[in-house]
């Protein structure tokens, strides 16, 4: 997978929260005054359980939700300030419902970004055509519709439309959940190859800590709407907080399991 990029803070940042809370009403901050800067090209991993506040955080960064409190910036700009549609245009977004439309073929998927910029067709088509190849994708899928396309082709067609207008920002949530472990592992590992090639600042949320350990550059662990550790993932292993310490057992626990069951067949 290459070498991992050491976090930067400062000028290279492509996106920071500063003391950014979000409260939805009924009482309990979804967020609870996170600051936490994102440099330029790095693969940032956000994990956590259900309730953290993980989702919030990508829906303030894409401007789908505005803080109540604090600061979001991309790119050095207040994202209040920005019209939310030029923002999302210029920001990729993989998700692991997919949500590619049923009507479109794949290549007319990938190319809806694009068509609103105003890319004459042949623009459109000929960018389809190379971002299936970059996912691993052959021309005779351009035509097909996503029920002709399986779970991972499917989500392979949603990565590469994300990709379409040359993001240089790329917010995934749970992107490969949904996809067997097979699958899974190799799309990771391709995502994790285009996002060095191409340069990417990469947000991605997971409830896979082994996913986060093995692709991530540096991990952010939230618990109730608050950031209690980040870090590179060979420290966060090593962290002792001790709800932090747990999730990060969890590979281990399981490999242990594994031998102990393979162990047992063996005798």
């Amino acid at each position: 997978m290459g070498s991992r990029a050491p976090h930067r803070g400062g000028m290279d940042a492509a996106i920071s929260l500063t003391r950014v809370s979000k409260h939805y009403g009924d009482g309990k901050p979804a967020l609870d005054g996170v600051s936490l800067t994102v440099a330029a090209r790095e693969f940032l991993a956000v994990v956590g359980g259900s309730g953290s506040g993980k989702t919030t955080l990508l829906r303030l960064i894409n401007r789908l939700s505005d803080p109540s409190m604090g600061e979001v910036r991309v790119r050095g700009a207040d994202v209040r300030t920005l019209d939310p549609i030029v923002l999302r245009r210029g920001i990729g977004y993989v998700f692991q419902g997919i949500g590619l439309f049923p009507h479109l073929t794949a290549a007319e998927n990938i190319a809806i970004t694009p068509r609103l910029l105003g890319w004459d067709s042949a623009r459109q088509r000929t960018r389809a055509a190379e971002l299936l190849g970059l996912v691993r994708l052959d021309t005779t899928y351009a035509t097909r519709f996503p029920h002709e396309l399986s779970g991972g082709e499917r989500q392979r067609v949603g990565v590469a439309r994300a990709l379409a207008a040359h993001p240089d920002i790329v917010l995934m949530d749970e992107p490969f959940g949904a996809l067997d472990p097979l699958t899974r592992d190799a799309l990771g590992q391709d995502y994790r190859r285009m996002h060095e090639d191409l340069g990417l600042t990469s947000v991605m949320i997971t409830h896979d800590v082994l996913e986060a350990l093995l692709f991530a550059d540096r991990i952010v662990v939230l618990q109730q709407g608050r950031l209690i550790a980040e870090g590179p993932p060979a420290a966060l292993i090593t962290h002792q907080h001790p709800y932090v310490r747990e999730l990060m057992a969890t590979p281990r626990r399981h490999a242990e399991r594994l031998g102990a069951f393979l162990g047992d067949r063996a005798r």
